[in-house]
């Protein structure tokens, strides 16, 4: 089954709230609620019960507080930075400051945006300086009436810091000031985390303005927030556009509008999406009906962060270095400033970072989902990770954007790995994610671990009242570990701190696998050749291996020109449906057919010729990052692919008259301002690996499996087109250009292996082994292969690729090849 360890991103809806929500519209007829007719009326009167079952939720009413629905905690900052009554610079009176906390998510940070357009300052605090900040404003200072707004996160989103609630009334009270400045301040709680998983009393918090995400709440609705405005400053937010819905009368032909008396009315431009407001009744019944509240959930979900990070944080190697390295402010002795998050790194022996795409890759092997980067909080990210401003703008020259995944940069790490609990985790969870962690860092040599002592804790049960869980949705009680489990656990600093590593007693396994095996030129030695051709005509399906084939424009003629699709027109990969590799398509360029076979299935033939006449459905799909434009194959294959793999799906082509136009790549080196056309490839137009290298990295495969591993069968876990014989393993790491036969290649860049290779591609089945070995074997990094691009074609008759042939190679000038910068893996498909 699957670990589901990121309820800070999204939690995860039960199936009984889809049923009482479905239940719910097959019974009852929801019209538009701006109509007056029976079914408007049911809609309108619901919604408006929403309203107070929201406020009852946060403890309040709405004689303080009005609830205005926005697609999400985005919308409704961006609401706030809109209408808030800004004072702007170069007025008679003290000018408005926009002040929020460095641990802020981007769409706090954003909001600068809309306040420099308007004139008015912004401040960045950092949590220290609130902390650590005494001064009070005057009597006299106090009496200014010109508005600031401070913005902090009840609770970070990267670290699961809770930030004291208290300072809400101190600095509306003027007891506390995140700058000495004269006015009236008022605070914007981003409450988008904290709510997830703890209780918030507006009754005794009394922040001005809380934006707030449903679905980090119940999973279920997505695409629903809400604004919770305190009616004190309601009256003075001003605004500008008026949609359908908020107007009380307005002329079209005259600048004449007045709008709602009702706050909510006012700002909720258009017809609200009421059928997911109606939703959220179900998600508050069956979130209280689960879990009898917030309290509970505050407390079942630390119990589990609590646990994993005592053992998390005590991991060892043999030489006594730290296996993670955890980014956090507090202990995780305290629920009400810890919330149910761990961020953190993993290292190697030596004291490096591993990078959190590799740990993804390898948690995904597992079935663990868990986040990485920097989670939309590059602040909290800077500070937690000890990156500076002039790193981060070093990161952008060198390729690296938020939420792609460049981990390490010089060997520095550019994000994390973050893996948050919710209510519907379980202890099992966090005793399968302190398993994963162990399998793939520490080896069965390694003396006994904590973890190994820490199974069960002792508990101080809960009470259980209203509880229906099944399996996983039970609750976790207090945990409480005693003193003799605990008595090697050492300090935070000492497990976080800045730890030197001691002098190695033996070479790493990454020194067996040289990365850097080429003289700085290649004179003589034995020749390099071609020994194996592939190419694959279904993305993503077994190989058709050829001794010589044509070149086109997009790499090998008809490599990767189809694709299997979903229900939903999304593209269908080894890493969702392994079986694909069991689909066996061949091209026959005689008869111009590619003949599909699959094991218990009759063959069935689909025609190479182009079909984008008028039958053709011409539909827009996604390759990665890539649009492309595509043609459904029709129902007869269609049928056929549903049938063997179990569950529906389409073939679809590139369609050859937008191939020029819809798939391309800009690449350094080739001629001036060539646009590189792709087929439905991830990256390149082809992919090369060295039979030298594959024996090599077999020898360590070998000595972690238990049954040998062929060498043939490595080789197609690789998914080349290309395979060489060079003399040297990795020596084609070296290389900037190649020549085979009369096509000139340049070498694009290294390929970043996924969780694919760890299919094998005559069975479909899964060994998490094999990747696990590639990282340990390369240091770090799981590159094998590398990219290939050539010239589009000035002749109309086509090269030959040919099996045999003598490959050329050109040794860079910097011996370091840069892997491609674009978000998705790079493997092949």
């Amino acid at each position: 089954g699957i670990t589901y360890l990121d309820h800070a991103g999204s939690a995860l809806f039960p199936e009984s709230l889809l049923k009482a929500f479905t239940d719910d519209l097959r019974n009852n007829v929801y019209g538009n609620p701006h109509s007056q007719n029976i079914s408007s009326k049911l809609t309108h009167d619901t919604i408006e019960h929403v309203r107070y079952r929201i406020l009852q939720h946060f403890h309040t009413t709405a004689e303080d507080y009005t609830i205005i629905f926005t697609s999400g905690c985005t919308a409704a900052l961006k609401l706030i930075a809109e209408s808030f009554p800004w004072i702007p610079e170069g007025t008679k009176q003290h000018s408005s400051r926009f002040c929020y906390l460095t641990d802020s998510h981007t769409s706090v940070v954003g909001m600068r945006g809309i306040t420099a357009s308007m004139n008015v300052l912004s401040v960045p605090i950092q949590p220290k300086e609130i902390f650590l900040a005494k001064s009070r404003l005057s009597a006299e200072e106090q009496n200014c009436t010109t508005p600031h707004l401070f913005s902090y996160p009840a609770q970070s989103n990267f670290s699961g810091t809770k930030y004291p609630l208290s300072w809400i009334q101190d600095i509306k009270s003027g007891k506390l000031c995140p700058i000495k400045i004269p006015g009236k301040w008022f605070v914007l709680l981003d409450a988008a985390s904290y709510v997830s998983s703890s209780p918030l009393d507006l009754g005794v918090h009394q922040a001005d303005f809380i934006p707030i995400s449903f679905y980090k709440i119940f999973g279920f609705p997505t695409g629903l927030g809400a604004l919770l405005v305190n009616n004190r400053i309601a009256p003075l937010l001003r605004k500008t556009y008026f949609g359908g819905g908020t107007a009380a009368a307005y002329l079209a032909g005259e600048d004449f509008y007045f709008p709602r008396k009702s706050v909510a009315e006012r700002f909720e431009d258009g017809t609200v999406s009421f059928l997911d407001i109606i939703a959220l009744k179900h998600g508050f019944d069956v979130l209280e009906k689960l879990t009898g509240g917030m309290e509970k959930i505050k407390q079942h979900t630390f119990a589990l962060a609590h646990y994993t990070y005592t053992v998390l944080s005590n991991l060892k190697y043999a030489n006594g270095a730290p296996v993670v390295r955890i980014y956090s402010d507090t202990d995780f002795s305290n629920p009400d400033v810890q919330g149910p998050i761990i961020n953190f790194n993993v290292l190697d022996e030596n004291g490096e970072v591993l990078g959190f795409s590799q740990v993804d890759n390898m948690a995904s092997l597992h079935n663990i989902h868990v986040r990485t980067g920097c989670f939309c909080n590059t602040g909290a990210c800077q500070m937690h990770l000890d990156i500076s401003n002039e790193d981060i703008r070093r990161n952008l020259q060198a390729g690296h954007v938020c939420g792609d995944n460049i981990d390490l940069v010089d060997g520095r790490p550019t994000g994390s790995v973050r893996i948050s609990f919710g209510y519907m985790s379980s202890f099992e969870d966090a005793q399968t994610f302190l398993n994963f962690i162990i399998a793939i860092r520490l080896s069965k040599s390694d003396p006994e671990i904590p973890f190994q002592s820490v199974t069960k804790p002792t508990t101080e049960s809960v009470p259980d009242e209203n509880l229906s869980f099944n399996h996983a949705d039970k609750l976790s009680p207090i945990l409480q570990i005693s003193d003799r489990e605990l008595r090697n656990i050492p300090s935070e600093t000492e497990t976080t701190g800045s730890w030197q590593p001691p002098e190695p007693e033996a070479e790493s396994i990454r020194a067996a696998v040289s990365e850097t095996a080429v003289p700085t030129c290649r004179k003589s030695g034995k020749p390099i050749t071609v020994t194996k051709i592939y190419l694959y005509p279904i993305k993503s399906c077994s190989a058709f291996e050829v001794t010589e084939w044509p070149v086109g424009n997009q790499g090998l003629l008809y490599d990767r020109n189809w694709m299997v699709v979903n229900q939903n027109g999304v593209c269908m990969t080894q890493k969702q449906e392994p079986r694909l590799c069991l689909v066996n398509p061949s091209i026959d360029l005689k008869q111009k057919i590619m003949v599909i076979q699959a094991e218990g299935m009759d063959p069935i033939s689909v025609s190479l010729e182009d079909n984008t006449g008028k039958e053709a459905v011409i539909c827009e799909s996604k390759v990665c990052s890539h649009r492309v434009k595509t043609y459904d194959c029709g129902e007869r294959i269609a049928g056929w692919l549903s049938a063997f793999l179990g569950r529906p799906c389409r073939l679809i082509r590139q369609s050859s008259d937008m191939k020029s136009k819809s798939h391309q790549k800009n690449t350094k080196g080739l001629s001036p301002a060539a646009n590189i056309s792709l087929s439905l490839v991830n990256e390149a137009q082809y992919l090369l690996i060295n039979v030298a290298s594959i024996l090599q990295l077999k020898e360590h495969i070998s000595a972690r499996l238990k049954e040998p591993l062929e060498t043939e069968e490595l080789i197609r876990r690789f998914r080349a087109n290309i395979v060489i014989s060079a003399p040297e393993s990795f020596e084609e790491e070296e290389w900037a250009e190649i020549s085979i036969g009369a096509l000139q290649f340049q070498v694009v860049g290294p390929c970043s292996r996924c969780q694919i290779i760890c299919i094998d591609q005559q069975s479909g089945e899964r060994n998490k082994e094999i990747l696990q070995s590639l990282s340990a074997a390369r240091g770090r990094k799981t590159n094998f292969g590398i990219y290939l691009m050539n010239q589009p074609l000035r002749s109309s008759f086509s090269d030959m690729l040919s099996v045999g042939s003598q490959v050329l190679p050109v040794l860079k000038e910097n011996t370091e090849i840069q892997p491609p910068t674009s978000r998705e893996e790079k493997c092949s498909g």
